[in-house]
């Protein structure tokens, strides 16, 4: 009997070990309602399929996540799928033995994958000179304006219409003041959204060579007289408390989802946090332009982030990396997380799928980020992309926190994230011109 129960036990083991499944790590950078999001994600994978198990992780916010990866691939034990902010991807791209391609995983898996599926402006910013698609476009964003109707209607202003210039934005502002808001205006990402989308969405230089994707040798142009003009505008707004600063990356969302903030300006993918969690009306509209400014508006840039797969893994694991891709980029899938987040449909199928279900017309403004990033694009507005770009945009947060507090004029700011980042431009070109 008891030979009997072994052999029973010992084939028991042998089936499980028959059908192991392969473990995937994936360190990624979501909280709240996105977090939940990611968790579903990598939930409903490891349910439709029985090899592979994907292992969500939160490792902090993206510039500490991608610390952590590094340290991580020095170790030895990096993780298989590393979620990076789009400033990170020259960095990742200069990083040739720590990441794999995602054509190359997708093509060795024998996975079907056509980077023409994907939006041309999401599909372009992650794929080297060579053509070669680097990283998989996952929660790509770009900057929105979100109002709070409720606020406008208590202002007397027009709810259901959005300020659509920055002489605009400043009129509505002063009515919000007036009819006792505290916070008519603040920006999250403030780089972000007041130089890089600012530039592109008004046909302008953020940097040289194609804002850096043309080669190393980009240097930065933000303080052109346009670039002036505006940081002037908003320098001049916040010391009449019409526009309120509120910190740095996305602290400020906070502000409007309490209603305390009545403006802001920020990521499309903020747009579940709004609709879970903010107990007014709100609205969602295209950026604010200067109307006199040729070629404005054009197209906003991308943001949010992709994900890259990590060297040094084994084939079955890159397998499951594949399939796990596969699935996230499915029209179904990319229509459904859209449709939750904000973030854009990644594939033009996807896009074409929540049209026709009628989605954009039950939720107006939700198609706000896609129509700004469908927009034909030109050299200054395809994206940026700029080595030491992490440690670049601390130094905007740096320059423009010193305008905002009154310390700084715009064109001295702007002069100054000019010259500390060029310097870390020149060296990020040193470091990585072989």
């Amino acid at each position: 009997m008891k030979v009997k129960l072994a052999t029973a036990a010992l084939a028991a083991m042998l089936a499980v070990s028959a059908h192991a499944v392969t473990e995937i790590q994936w360190w990624h950078s979501m909280t709240a309602v996105n977090g939940e999001w990611v968790n579903d994600l990598a939930k409903n994978f490891n349910a439709s399929q029985s090899d592979y198990k994907i292992v969500p992780t939160y490792k902090g916010q993206y510039d500490e996540s991608m610390t952590a990866a590094v340290a991580a691939f020095r170790a030895g034990n990096a993780p298989h799928i590393l979620q990076v902010f789009e400033v990170g991807t020259a960095t990742m791209m200069a990083s040739k033995n720590a990441i794999v391609p995602v054509a190359k995983v997708m093509k060795d898996a024998g996975q079907k994958f056509d980077p023409k599926a994907y939006i041309s402006a999401v599909a372009g910013y992650y794929t080297a000179p060579s053509g070669e698609m680097l990283s998989m476009p996952f929660n790509s964003s770009t900057t929105v304006f979100y109002y709070n109707k409720d606020a406008f209607k208590a202002a007397g202003l027009d709810p259901n219409k959005a300020p659509s210039s920055w002489p605009e934005v400043a009129l509505a502002a002063a009515k919000l003041k007036a009819s006792g808001h505290a916070c008519p205006l603040t920006l999250a990402w403030q780089g972000w959204t007041q130089l890089e989308s600012f530039s592109a969405w008004h046909n302008v230089e953020f940097a040289t060579k194609s804002n850096g994707l043309g080669g190393l040798d980009a240097r930065m142009k933000v303080n052109s007289p346009l670039h002036v003009r505006h940081i002037d505008n908003l320098a001049n707004m916040a010391k009449q408390g019409l526009f309120v600063y509120k910190g740095r990356a996305n602290v400020p969302e906070a502000t409007f989802v309490s209603g305390e903030c009545a403006m802001i300006t920020t990521s499309s993918g903020f747009y579940g946090n709004v609709k879970k969690n903010a107990k007014f009306n709100f609205g969602l509209a295209p950026l604010p332009y200067y109307p006199d400014v040729p070629g404005a508006p054009q197209n906003t840039v991308i943001g949010g982030a992709s994900l890259w797969v990590m060297a040094g893994k084994k084939p079955e694991e890159y397998k499951g990396i594949a399939k796990f891709f596969s699935y996230i980029s499915s029209p179904e899938v990319q229509s459904a997380s859209h449709k939750r987040t904000g973030y854009l449909p990644i594939t033009t199928a996807a896009f074409e799928l929540t049209e026709k279900s009628g989605f954009y017309k039950e939720n107006p403004g939700t198609d706000v980020a896609p129509t700004q990033m469908i927009r034909k694009v030109t050299d200054k507005s395809r994206g940026i992309r700029l080595g030491n770009y992490v440690q670049i945009r601390t130094i905007e947060d740096e320059e423009l926190e010193q305008v905002w507090g009154g310390k700084k004029g715009a064109k001295e700011a702007l002069d100054g994230i000019v010259k500390r980042g060029n310097e870390l431009l020149e060296r990020f070109e040193k470091a990585n011109k072989s």
